[in-house]
């Protein structure tokens, strides 16, 4: 079978014909497949949803517990039958919950992998590689200037940082989902055992993290009871979008950082007021792209979201068949 009739592109997402369903669709559909949580790859409407049981909690703390008709809980790694179409989910190390999904049909297997990394992260299920005749990449950081350092070296700049100020507060922009949680834990394994304050955005999500056992140690809400000096020396992880409001202006002297992969760029750092800027993705880099492009073996690459057309040549000077998919409505909330 030509993987194009297995899977393609449609307005509302990746659609695959014989098996009846969609992978990440960004309008309402009758079969939603689901790779994560984040908003971007996960919306409510859909008539059924397959995940992982814990994309779908995740999508009941963001959407209410019925975001669906109906839902299904795939097991990693377990072969399901969708009209004669075998699909299966597998680690992709991107936050807690996340899946590749393989679809396979007529001796023709896909993965889509959704978003991916491929740093350690105790937060959530390592990447694993799954062998296939196409696959199909992300491409967020997908230019040669993405290297992301090692996490641990960036939130030990941060903690010198505290160390250095201690009568001002630490500001750390980090998105709800994956990365919140990544930096808190980032934190308690560099042996930082204070309080994290964490704004509202992050209660429900952290709290379910916790209850699937990722340890983040004591969490406190970021609000003010006292005088404005209770925050001195504090660490506080809020969603980037509360720091450009009221809510931030009650820290003392606060320095403002944000945990992102796109914070390599000095410039963007810059425009975005941040004082402190944290290299810290959800999202493979440059390098980690083309290794895992090359241990899937796939003979031809799909590349979506992101930087496209620089991983595209990248492969085809490899010998290895590519095009874009050119698919809309991908964002990057979890960089």
């Amino acid at each position: 079978m030509r993987a194009r009739d297995l899977l393609h592109p449609r307005p509302e997402g990746l659609y695959c014909p014989p098996g009846d369903f969609f992978i990440d669709p960004v309008r309402p559909v009758d079969r939603a497949l689901i790779t994560h949580g984040h908003s971007d790859h996960a919306r409510s409407g859909h008539r059924s949803v397959l995940a992982t049981q814990q994309t779908l909690d995740i999508m009941g703390l963001r959407y209410g517990e019925h975001f669906a008709d109906t839902t299904q809980a795939a097991r990693l790694g377990e072969t399901i039958a969708l009209n004669g179409v075998s699909v299966s989910f597998h680690p992709a190390g991107h936050v807690l919950g996340s899946a590749q999904i393989a679809v396979e049909h007529q001796g023709t297997r896909i993965v889509a992998s959704g978003d991916y990394k491929r740093q350690k992260d105790a937060t959530c299920r390592p990447f694993e590689p799954i062998r296939c005749d196409v696959f199909i990449t992300e491409a967020t950081f997908g230019l040669p200037v993405f290297r992301h350092p090692p996490d641990t070296e960036e939130i030990a700049r941060l903690l010198k940082s505290a160390a250095q100020f201690p009568e001002r507060s630490h500001l750390v922009g980090a998105y709800a989902l994956g990365k919140a949680q990544r930096v808190m834990r980032l934190l308690r394994d560099a042996g930082y055992d204070r309080p994290i304050y964490i704004h509202g955005a992050l209660a429900r999500l952290s709290e379910y993290y916790q209850g699937q056992g990722i340890d983040l140690g004591t969490l406190e809400p970021a609000t003010v009871e006292g005088g404005k000096d209770d925050f001195a020396g504090a660490i506080v992880v809020g969603p980037p979008s509360a720091f450009a409001d009221r809510w931030a202006r009650r820290f003392p002297d606060p320095i403002s950082c944000f945990a992102s992969g796109w914070m390599r760029i000095r410039q963007r750092a810059k425009q975005g007021g941040v004082e402190l800027p944290l290299i810290i993705s959800d999202h493979a880099d440059w390098d980690e792209l083309t290794g895992t492009i090359k241990e899937t073996g796939a003979e031809e690459i799909w590349v979506t979201h992101g930087r496209e057309e620089a991983l595209v040549r990248w492969c085809e000077l490899e010998g290895i068949a590519a095009r874009p998919l050119h698919l809309v409505g991908y964002e990057d909330e979890g960089d």
